[in-house]
C-alpha cells in the first residue's frame, strides 16, 4: 500500500490503520483495480478502494486499442466520480448501492473510497442466478428507473450504456454489410427518442449484482456508463447476462412481466403523476429493439460471442422486419 493510499483511506475513514486484504479485481483493460482493505478504529471494518491508474501501455482483451477507447475509458472514470457525488444519495433501499464516503481525483488517476458491501448484507456473487434472484435484479432496475424517470443527466452520459451507436463507430464499421448493419442509425434513433427515459444503469450485468445470503436484496456496483435512455436497455442487457437461448425463449414473457408489474408499483411510490401503463406500452414494444441494439453492437464487437444464438437472431429478424429502415 501506498503512502498516498494510505492517507486517502485514513481521511476518508476516520481509521487509526488501514492494512489491504485482497485484490478484489483488475478493472478492465489494466485500468487500475477494485481492493479490499481492513480498517481499525473506524467504524466500518473494511472498506473498498476503486483505484484508476491508467496504464501507459494500452491492452483491450479483444483487441480495441484505439484512442477512441482509451478516452471512453477515462470519461466513464470522470462520470462515475460525478454520479457518486451528485446523484447516488437519491438511490433508495430498494436500488442499493454502496456507500462513497470519499473521492480522490488527480489527473487521469482516480480514488474511489466505497462501502464494503459483503459486510453490510451484500456478500453473495453469482455467475448463474435463479428466476428469484433475476426478479431481485429486476426489481432494482425497476426502482431506479422510476426514480429517475423524466430527470435529466447532467454530468452523466447523455446516452447511457458502453454500447450505443454514437460512442462505437469502430464496431460498425467492422460488421458485415446486411440489414442489421443498416438499421443501426433507426435502432439508435428509437431507443434514444422515446417518449420516456429514465437513468439507465448502463452495464448492469449479473456480475454487478451483490446479493444478500438468501438472495431476496441485492445491491448495484459499477456506474461508469450511468445515463440517460429508455429503461428496457438496462433489463435485456441483464437478462442476456443470465439466460441461454432456449431459457430466453421459455422466460421472456415472464420476466418481463415481473419487471413491469415492479416498475408500476415504484412509479406509484416515487412519481404518481406519470402514466404506468402509458410507460409500459412504449417500453414493451421497445424491449425487442433493445435487444436487437445490443445485438448489433456484439456482432461488430465480438462476431464469437456466446450471446450471437438463436434468440437474438430471431428477434433481430423480427424487428427489423417492421422497421423503416433507411
Amino acid at each position: 500500500m501506498t503512502l498516498e493510499i494510505r492517507n486517502f483511506l485514513l481521511h476518508a475513514t476516520g481509521a487509526d490503520s488501514a492494512r489491504k486484504i485482497e485484490t478484489i479485481q483488475s478493472l478492465w483493460s489494466g485500468y487500475g483495480s477494485i481492493d479490499r482493505y481492513d480498517l481499525r478504529g473506524a467504524e466500518q471494518p473494511s472498506i473498498v478502494v476503486k483505484h484508476v491508474c491508467p496504464p501507459d501501455k494500452k491492452h483491450h482483451p479483444r483487441g480495441w486499442n484505439t484512442d477512441r477507447s482509451h478516452q471512453r475509458k477515462l470519461r466513464s472514470y470522470r462520470i462515475e466520480s460525478h454520479w457518486y457525488e451528485h446523484w447516488a444519495k437519491q438511490c433508495s433501499d430498494d436500488c442499493r448501492i454502496p456507500v462513497c464516503f470519499a473521492l480522490e481525483k488527480n489527473a487521469d488517476e482516480v480514488f474511489m473510497a466505497l462501502e464494503d458491501l459483503d459486510c453490510n448484507g451484500f456478500p453473495a456473487r453469482k455467475s448463474r442466478a435463479s428466476v428469484g434472484e433475476m426478479h431481485s435484479c429486476l426489481n432494482w432496475l425497476a426502482h431506479f428507473h422510476a426514480i429517475f424517470m423524466g430527470v435529466k443527466p447532467e454530468g452523466l452520459w447523455k446516452v447511457g450504456t458502453y454500447w450505443h451507436l454514437r460512442t462505437r463507430p469502430d464496431e460498425l464499421k467492422a460488421m458485415e454489410k446486411g440489414d442489421l448493419k443498416q438499421a443501426a442509425g433507426v435502432l439508435d434513433k428509437m431507443l434514444n427518442e422515446a417518449r420516456y427515459l429514465t437513468f439507465v444503469h448502463g452495464d448492469a450485468k449479473l456480475a454487478n449484482f451483490c446479493f444478500s445470503y438468501n438472495g431476496k436484496k441485492v445491491a448495484a456496483v459499477d456506474f461508469q456508463y450511468v445515463g440517460g435512455g429508455c429503461g428496457m436497455k438496462d433489463v435485456a442487457y441483464f437478462i442476456s447476462s443470465c439466460l441461454n437461448e432456449n431459457e430466453c425463449e421459455r422466460l421472456e414473457d415472464e420476466l418481463l412481466n415481473y419487471y413491469f408489474k415492479s416498475l408500476s408499483q415504484a412509479l406509484t411510490q416515487y412519481q404518481p403523476q406519470i402514466d404506468t401503463a402509458a410507460v409500459e406500452a412504449e417500453w414493451r414494444t421497445l424491449y425487442p429493439v433493445a435487444w436487437t441494439d445490443f445485438y448489433r453492437f456484439l456482432k461488430g464487437w465480438s462476431p464469437s460471442h456466446w450471446k450471437i444464438h438463436s434468440y437474438s437472431e430471431r428477434l433481430a429478424r423480427e424487428v427489423i422486419s417492421q422497421l423503416p429502415v433507411e
